[in-house]
């Protein structure tokens, strides 16, 4: 359970926003998602792979 101080007379849209970016952080979305059908993990290692190779093809890139 998240808990989110507010403070006296602070704006509720405020402390939304503070919950959501809490939330976020826990990633429990990406967690259900990524529970809502299994992948095989050649397949997740393979698109690591090519994550990692698109990250380092923008390093080099930039410099």
């Amino acid at each position: 359970m998240l808990i989110i101080p507010v403070k006296e007379g602070e704006n509720i849209e405020r402390a939304i926003k503070k919950y959501k970016k809490k939330f976020e952080k826990t990633k429990v979305m990406r967690e259900l998602r990524d529970r809502r059908e299994f992948t095989k993990p050649s397949v997740l290692r393979r698109q690591e792979k090519i994550r990692a190779a698109y990250k380092q093809r923008l390093q080099s890139a930039e410099v």
